[in-house]
């Protein structure tokens, strides 16, 4: 790297204006000052966001867009299945369960009682979800609607996950998930939510070491107001990012794997209820009614057993797995204040044999759970589903703006002009190897960030010699 020539004066110079004198003080030049620590790892910070923007975007624009689509179907949901999920009249007195689900069965025949949802609110209806329906997805419920009031059927839907994504949600969310690929497809989400974080926290770091110079762009054009609004907004909408990201992983393929094994090593797995019947008679009555989930007791008992041990609306009621298993009830909210609590209830004698509070979850487990939650937009309702929307149109203008400084940089010569390579080899041992051995532990833990990286720095090493032999070959040519 070349430097300006110093102005000092030295041994054989003049003072400026006289002839040489021996007699002038000797000083020697002044050293250049060493770059900090942050000069040095600035460049490298700045390569890996400008690349990992330019190649990760376009799946970070897909997820973000679907994101956006997905928080506003919740509401969505309302109005295109109104007349299945909400009654025509509120009545006076719900209907015994049992013969809500009698009213189902007796409509739909077809498949097995899987579980059934009693009405939570006045104006809600009662869902008995049907599994092994022929057309439905295995993964999949039917959704028989029953009015609690008349135990008329106002309609079936195909149901999936725990949420009861209706249609429109459900085609959304796996858009957003794995763009309807099937597990091939959740590759595209997991690769997208393992790089938003070290792209949201690499804008972090390069906006908060320039903050003073961006907030002189207010006003500028071309590309340093593009730079202002992307680093502005960016550092705005990080804390989401790096979220968004960190709760993506928990549920994906790969990183969500490890994720929960850590947690299971480390005691802190999600506790599920104890669904064995208990008793000299386990079985004897489990299995008389397989088909409309009247096993034993019946399903009005068991719900008078559970909600005795404090299980309010909303729930969910699943009939026993086969002859020695109990039925179980669990509270379904998702919102805060979360009900999660879940209790298992002999079919033979109506009492429950275990109980399991969410309040006794290990505290990562919580912390999974509350995640999940506020990254659906289930946790806060509306003002979730809100907040999401935001992040997900922030990173779609973040893209944008990023896409077009790229353009801007290169224009007049080649389009998008690359950040020089090399600027690894200016960062210190001390500094380079912590930093090695972190991402190495990442990469580990998040395939799908370490591959790829390893494989970029593999190509950018290949092309960097390349360029290297290419520039000596013409030196040597010149010099002959």
């Amino acid at each position: 790297m070349s430097t300006a020539p110093s102005t000092s004066p030295t041994s054989g110079s003049a003072p400026a204006g006289g002839p040489p004198s021996d007699e002038a003080p000797q000083r020697p030049a002044a050293p250049a000052p060493s770059p900090g620590r942050w000069a040095t790892l600035r460049p490298l910070v700045l390569r890996l966001h400008f690349y990992a923007g330019v190649l990760v975007a376009p799946f970070l624009l897909v997820a973000a867009v679907t994101g956006f689509l997905y928080a506003g179907s919740f509401q969505a949901e309302k109005f295109v299945y109104a007349d299945e999920m909400t009654v025509s009249a509120v009545g006076d007195a719900k209907l015994p369960i049992s013969e809500q689900v009698a009213a189902a069965r007796e409509a739909h025949p077809e498949g097995t009682v899987a579980a059934v949802r009693p009405s939570p609110e006045a104006d809600a209806t009662t869902r008995v979800l049907l599994s092994g329906v022929k057309g439905v997805d295995a993964d999949h419920t039917l959704a028989v609607f029953v009015d609690p009031y008349t135990a008329k059927v106002r309609g079936a839907l195909e149901q999936y996950g725990s949420t009861g994504a209706l249609p429109l949600r459900t085609w959304i969310d796996e858009l957003h998930r794995d763009l309807h690929l099937g597990e091939t497809g959740r590759l595209y989400s997991e690769f997208a939510a393992s790089w938003l974080g070290v792209i949201a926290l690499g804008g972090l770091v390069l906006w908060f070491s320039r903050r003073r110079a961006l907030r002189k762009l207010r006003g500028t054009s071309g590309r340093r107001r593009t730079l202002g609004r992307h680093g502005v907004v960016g550092a705005w909408a990080a804390a989401g990012f790096l979220f968004l990201s960190a709760t993506g992983l928990t549920w994906s393929t790969y990183a969500g794997a490890n994720i929960d094994e850590l947690r299971t090593s480390l005691g802190q797995a999600t506790p599920s209820v104890t669904a064995t019947a208990g008793g000299d008679h386990a079985g004897h009555g489990a299995s008389a009614s397989a088909g409309d989930a009247q096993h034993g007791v019946g399903l009005d008992k068991v719900l008078a057993a559970a909600r005795s041990e404090g299980l309010g609306d909303p729930v969910e009621m699943v009939p026993p797995a086969d002859a020695s298993s109990a039925y179980v009830v669990r509270q379904i909210q998702r919102s805060w204040p979360e009900k999660q609590d879940a209790v298992a209830v002999d079919p033979n004698t109506g009492e429950v044999t275990d109980v399991l509070r969410f309040a006794d979850y290990p505290l990562l487990a919580k912390l999974t759970r509350w995640g999940i939650d506020l990254h659906t937009g289930s946790l806060f309702g509306l003002v979730n589903q809100i907040a999401l929307m935001f992040l997900a149109l922030s990173l779609i203008l973040l893209i944008v703006w990023g896409y077009r400084m790229w353009w801007q940089r290169g224009r007049g010569s080649a389009f998008g002009r690359p950040i020089p390579r090399g600027a690894w080899q200016q960062v210190p041992p001390q500094i380079l190897l912590p930093c090695v051995a972190v991402v190495a532990v990442v990469g580990y833990f998040v395939p799908l960030l370490g591959i790829p990286l390893a494989a970029f720095i593999a190509v950018d090493v290949v092309l960097g010699e390349v360029d290297h032999r290419r520039g000596r070959a013409r030196t040597s040519r010149a010099d002959a």
